[in-house]
């Protein structure tokens, strides 16, 4: 998606070999034209799946699941990392690792929002390892619902959590696949041209 490239060039930046810092518009200040462009696009990709449901983690995933429930007209349920008084012992739960915060986490949804029937689109900010894609599909695969793809805004294509998930058989698609991250510079995939003959 061109429009992110552009917003990654121009905002975002690499800290190190394997960080990418956008929090001037991804993960704590938000662009909302951007947020807009990025549902719709995922519901262009992924029109006709018949999606009942997107699922994200707390809490830079939620932006992005929003704009995509807006685009898809479905509901929005988010994964909490921290289990509430008010979340009854009725829920699913996972372990996922943040490999940007360097901590484990035990994520859970209540049952009450994902039932065997949902076709379900997981939604996050970004794929490295593919620990938090992982663990929101273990919880989908809990509820005995389907999982009709993972929609990533920002994947680390030099970290394996995309291969990982494509092998496992999930229909991943990235809006921005990142090469390689190199003194404060950003290298994207160069995504194959198709030549018609």
């Amino acid at each position: 998606m061109e429009q992110l490239k552009e917003k990654i060039r121009k905002e975002g930046i690499a800290l190190s070999d394997s960080v990418l810092k956008v929090d001037s518009f991804l993960n704590h200040q938000l662009d909302p034209e951007l947020m807009k462009a990025m549902g719709e696009e995922f519901s262009r990709y992924f029109a006709g799946s018949q999606i009942t449901k997107i699922l994200t983690v707390e809490a830079s995933g939620i932006a992005v699941a929003i704009a995509t429930g807006l685009a898809l007209s479905v509901p929005v349920v988010f994964a909490k990392k921290k289990k509430p008084l008010t979340m009854n012992q009725d829920v699913y739960v996972a372990d996922v690792f943040s490999f940007t915060k360097q901590e484990q986490n035990q994520v859970t949804v209540s049952k009450k929002f994902i039932n065997p029937e949902d076709r379900i689109l997981i939604v996050d900010d970004f794929l490295a390892h593919g620990e938090a894609a992982l663990g929101l599909a273990s919880i989908v695969e809990q509820a005995g619902a389907a999982i009709v793809g993972i929609g990533i805004v920002i994947e680390k294509a030099f970290q394996d959590g995309g291969k990982r998930l494509r092998t496992a058989g999930y229909d991943v698609y990235s809006l921005a696949r990142i090469e390689k991250l190199e003194a404060g510079k950003v290298t994207f995939v160069q995504e194959e041209l198709l030549l018609q003959d």
